[in-house]
């Protein structure tokens, strides 16, 4: 379970060979959610808004990043790390 990026007390992670469609999980304190990289939707989970909107906030900027992560971690296991929320 790779760490993508952390900010703010919100861990990032993608796993490898996971299930499509493509999505990052999300950790803060005693909540986990799902979010689709496509839509920036929640698919799954439990966070408090204020952290969906960081989250959403901090996808938007790094769309792309997480979308070449989910698809060499799917492939080569490769991924980076992406820059927290400034």
């Amino acid at each position: 379970m790779p760490e993508i990026s952390r900010f703010l007390g919100i861990v990032i992670y993608m796993y490898f060979s996971d299930h499509n469609p493509p999505h990052f999980h999300i950790r803060y304190n005693e909540y986990d959610g799902i979010i689709s990289i496509e839509t920036l939707k929640v698919l799954e989970g439990n966070l408090p808004q204020k952290i969906i909107n960081l989250v959403q906030e901090w996808a938007k900027e790094h769309k792309s990043e997480l979308q070449q992560n989910w698809d060499t971690l799917q492939t080569s296991g490769e991924y980076h790390k992406i820059k927290p929320l400034v």
